[in-house]
């Protein structure tokens, strides 16, 4: 019988592989794509900005400075934000002292803000509508405007200002607290507060 010297050649040659145990191993390299990169001057997705509320240069928990309380001139303070949702067509701020022997003291309402206005000035009008078109409700004393911060001698109370995005102009015949709080329920966007202090 005859054979093809080629075959035979390489038939010798793979036996002897197997029976050397020589199996050769062929290096694989994985092929990494990198990210494409982001085109110059598109901005990537950033999470959307919390709503911020600043009174004045304070920081939270700080105390009120004496010009905005009974012992001064009592004028508001001048309040900032940031941050606005999307979707908000006013902003309502509130002042409230939650520690007053009977309960919640409302010092200060002001109504259908516009969100673009960026903030209020300090030392504010007691006019029903301000010079941005907000409009102020009444305080639990029953004036309105800006009621100072006055607690009992010796005590110290938590001033809380609260600064809602909502998503309509209230058009409340009176603007007391409770009026207001039922005007934002169910179109509260987001709510923010930022807390200080005062003792007398």
């Amino acid at each position: 019988m005859h054979y093809d010297r080629g075959v035979l050649v390489a038939v010798l040659i793979t036996v002897g592989i197997i029976f050397c145990g020589c199996v050769s191993t062929v290096s694989r390299q994985t092929k990494v794509t990198p990210a494409p990169e982001q085109p110059l001057g598109q901005a990537t997705s950033a999470p959307p900005a919390m709503l911020t509320i600043r009174v004045d240069s304070l920081g939270p928990g700080s105390v009120l400075p004496d010009a905005c309380t009974c012992r001064g001139a009592s004028e508001s303070p001048g309040v900032a934000w940031d941050g606005i949702p999307s979707g908000t067509k006013s902003l309502v701020l509130i002042l409230d002292d939650p520690d007053t022997s009977k309960g919640r003291f409302t010092h200060w309402i002001v109504y259908n803000i516009p969100p673009e206005a960026g903030g209020l000035e300090p030392a504010q009008s007691h006019a029903k509508v301000l010079d941005n078109g907000a409009q102020q409700g009444d305080t639990s004393a029953g004036s309105r405007g800006y009621y100072p911060p006055c607690p009992p001698i010796g005590t110290t109370h938590r001033y809380v200002f609260r600064l809602y995005a909502v998503d309509m102009d209230i058009t409340q015949p009176t603007a007391d607290r409770d009026s207001i709080d039922w005007a934002l329920t169910g179109h509260t966007i987001e709510e923010t507060t930022f807390i200080t202090t005062f003792t007398r």
